[in-house]
């Protein structure tokens, strides 16, 4: 049985659901700020290609690459074959149904709060009065929230392979890392001391 699910990276990103009750809160304190425009289609609009539409295309199109912490990530070169593995099964097409539902249910929470904003208003007041500030407020935590639960979406669509898909799987090729995953962050060989797979994998692959 492989151990692919004990790689430490996966559940660090998977504990970032714990920050997106907060940046809600934040968001609907936003949203209580002033009154709404007349045409409050538009703020909608505006709340939902910031705050839905980037990180959900960057799911789609260059998936985050989860190996980095704060303001570092593993240099390509240095990750092991079984977590380059891991890397190609977030561009499987299960994964990007999960954040499409995902991006959908988020738009619906989005809505809902703003609908509930006046019940925040009391709280709102001790900010200045001016509604495109209460709307940069919302959309930038509505943004952060949306990358705070996308990327552990990935997470879970990955422990949820199943030992067959995951022996079948190809490791992506280290020259696609960058050019086909987000990488932030600077790069360094090694975050973490101890690692999780042993790092025999890219040895192998080079002396092949």
């Amino acid at each position: 049985m492989s151990n692919f699910r004990l790689e430490p990276f996966l559940w660090i990103h998977l504990a970032g659901l714990a920050v997106a009750p907060l940046l809600l809160v934040i968001m609907w304190v936003g949203l209580a700020v002033s009154d709404p425009w007349p045409f409050y289609w538009l703020e909608l609009v505006m709340l939902g290609v910031i705050g839905v539409v980037p990180i959900l295309w960057m799911q789609w199109t260059k998936p985050f690459d989860f190996f980095s912490l704060l303001f570092l990530a593993v240099r390509p070169s240095s990750l092991t074959e079984e977590q380059r593995k891991l890397l190609r099964l977030l561009t499987t097409r299960k994964n990007k149904f999960f954040h499409s539902i995902t991006a959908i249910g988020l738009l619906g929470i989005g809505w809902l709060l703003y609908q509930l904003a006046p019940f925040a208003a009391v709280t709102a007041s001790i900010l200045p009065q001016w509604r495109i500030l209460g709307l940069a407020i919302a959309a930038i935590a509505f943004f952060l929230c949306n990358l705070f639960v996308q990327v552990p979406v990935s997470v879970l669509g990955i422990l949820s392979t199943s030992e067959k898909t995951w022996l079948a799987t190809e490791p992506i090729p280290l020259d696609k890392v960058t050019s086909n995953f987000t990488v932030l962050g600077l790069r360094v060989n090694k975050i973490f001391l101890i690692p999780v797979f042993p790092p025999s994998s890219n040895v192998n692959e080079k002396t092949s």
